[in-house]
C-alpha cells in the first residue's frame, strides 16, 4: 500500500481550516503576550527555560 492510494475519508472545508487557524494565532498570541511577559515568576521562569532549552535566544 502506497501513501498516495490513502484516503483519510473526511475533506476540510476552508471555514474549519479559518477556524484552526484563527485559534492557533490566538493560542501564539496567549502564550507570547500572557505567557512571555507575565509578571508571574513562576510562569515567565517557566517560558523563559522552555526558551532556552529549545536554542531561541531571548537575551
Amino acid at each position: 500500500m502506497n501513501t498516495a492510494s490513502v484516503s483519510l475519508g473526511a475533506s476540510v472545508s476552508s471555514q474549519s481550516r479559518f477556524v484552526q487557524l484563527a485559534l492557533a494565532a490566538f493560542l501564539g498570541i496567549f502564550v507570547m503576550g500572557f505567557v512571555g511577559f507575565s509578571h508571574i515568576d513562576a510562569v515567565h521562569n517557566a517560558a523563559h527555560d522552555y526558551r532556552h532549552s529549545m536554542g531561541f535566544p531571548c537575551h
